[in-house]
Parts: C-alpha cells; structure tokens; sequence
C-alpha cells in the first residue's frame, strides 16, 4: 500500500524531504531559547550583568527568527508535497477508471468512486501533511525537551516522565475507541454520496412521479447516520483537551512546589527552573501533537486501502 501510494509522490520528493528537515532545525531552535533564557535570569539579572543580557537577549532573537523560518517553510514545502500527492492519486485514479472493464464498473459503485476521489484523498492529503510536519516535530520536541530537562535536573524531569507515561496511555486508549468511529464513517460517505447522485442523476424521474418527499427523506437518514458517527468519534476525542490541561497543570505545581525548595536550599536556580517550566510545555504539548496524528493516520489507513 505505501509503495503504491509513494510512487505518485513524482516531483514532489524535494519538498517532501525538505518538510522534516525545516521541522527538525524549528525544533532546535525552540530547544535553544529556553536555555538563553535561563541564562539571562541566572547570569543576567540576578548579578546585575545588564551587557549579558543583551547578548543573550539578541541570541534569543536570531533562534526566534530562524525558527519562523524554519516553521514557514517547512509549512509550505509540507502543504506543496501533500496537495501535489493529492493532484496525482486523483489523475491517477481518474486515468485507471476510464479503462475499467464492465466487471469492474459492476464491482464498483459510481458513489463509492467519488468518495475515492474527493473524501478518501482529502483525508489521505492531510494524513501525509501531518506525517512530513507533526510527525517529525512532535517526537524530536519530545526527546529534545525531555534530554535537556534531565540534562538541568534528573529530580524534576522524573516528573515529567511520570506524566508523560500516564498520559500516553490514556491518549492511546481513546485514539483506539475513537478509530472504531472513523472506521465506519468511510461506509457512510458512500450511502450519502449515493443518494445525491441518485436524486441529482434522476431528478426528471423524481419529480415525474413526485417521489420528492422520498429522495429527501432518504438523504435525511444518511446525513443522520454520518453526523451521528461523527458526533461519537468526536466526543471521545475531545477528551484529549481536558486530560492535556490536567496534566500539564499538575506538573507545574508540582514543578513549582518542589522547584522552589530546591531554589532555597541552593540547590536548583530561578532560570533553571524557568526552563523546565517550558519544557514542560513541549514535551506535554508534543504528546497532544502525536494523538491526533494517531486519530488521523488511522483514519486515513482506511482511505489508503480503498484507494490502492
């Protein structure tokens, strides 16, 4: 399946490569400021160094500066990869249907092409926008803000990892409840798209015998069973947010409260844990990022499959 799909990426590899790389040097460069940061409070302020303030205040706005160079373009070589993919399957596709034998025009029905060629691609297109960018940053964010978390103290940054592992479960326990959903809504594309092209296609009939009342009903109870499908998948994703705010504020008390009696014992400094502060914030944030990459990759595995 993923060489059937790879071999349409045609002039779209440059961009394809160069997507994860912009994403990674974003990264780096958001990996970099908290770390200035630290220094301009440490070694800045508290001892009144007004001139390595500057300096590291300048610093702080180069990496800003790359990093948005670095976002933007990696935004827009990975939205010119996915569209250019989606551009080809549909050519492709459209290319193979002309030549389709009656027994495949009898295996196939009209509306189950057409969400093929609009539904199915689409969800593939923003699947692979997701892969080059969010599935590149996500877990280098991850295991940058995490090395350096560790790399400041081992203590506080096992709070992290405590978080991270609890709510990595549970993310990945409502992504699995919630593909069941997504999983079915492909079937119900097909019933509604059958019943505009019918209705549409027919519609001399339709009205010959007044059968309007009919076709509306009919498109009615498919709108229903797709908005209802999607209003399940949904619900259980929206509790993606709640258990994220949760986290990540339970981490920053107990950051905050044990941080500052390491800060009075000497043996943490105000930077320091300004830093892990941010950190924490990226690495729970790069955790958010990964669930709905998961939702949407398997979302978009079934589309994949129908379109191969």
């Amino acid at each position: 399946m993923l060489k059937t799909l790879g071999a349409h990426l045609g002039e779209y590899k440059r961009p394809s490569i160069l997507t994860p790389l912009f994403m990674l040097l974003e990264v780096l460069m958001e990996t970099i400021i908290p770390l200035l940061m630290a220094s301009i409070v440490d070694n800045g302020i508290e001892a009144g160094n007004i001139t390595h303030v500057y300096q590291m205040g300048g610093w702080m706005i180069v990496c800003a500066l790359v990093g948005l160079f670095a976002g933007m373009a990696g935004a827009r070589n990975g939205a010119l990869a996915s569209a250019g993919l989606a551009r080809n399957l549909r050519e492709a596709m459209f290319t193979n249907i002309q030549r389709f034998s009656f027994a495949n025009n009898d295996k196939y029905s009209t509306a189950g092409l057409v969400t093929r060629l609009t539904t199915d691609v689409t969800n593939v297109q923003n699947s692979y926008q997701m892969i080059l960018r969010m599935c590149t940053r996500a877990p280098a964010s991850l295991i940058c803000a995490m090395a350096m978390a560790f790399f400041i103290n081992a203590r506080l940054a096992s709070i992290y990892l405590v978080a991270v592992i609890v709510l990595g479960a549970l993310l990945i326990l409502i992504s699995s409840r919630a593909m069941k959903y997504f999983s079915e809504v492909f079937k119900k594309y097909d019933d509604l798209n059958a019943s505009v092209q019918e209705n549409v296609s027919a519609i001399r009939v339709v009205k010959a015998y007044v059968r309007e009342d009919y076709e509306t009903s009919k498109f009615t109870k498919a709108s229903q069973n797709l908005y209802r499908m999607f209003v399940k998948a949904e619900g259980i994703v929206a509790w993606n947010s709640p258990l994220m705010m949760a986290t990540v504020y339970t981490c920053i008390l107990l950051l905050s409260w044990i941080g500052a009696r390491m800060i009075v014992v000497g043996s943490l400094t105000t930077g320091e844990l300004m830093s892990l502060l941010t950190y924490c914030m990226n690495i729970l944030m790069s955790l958010m990022m990964l669930s709905m990459i998961f939702v949407m990759v398997t979302m978009s595995m079934a589309a994949a499959k129908r379109i191969c």
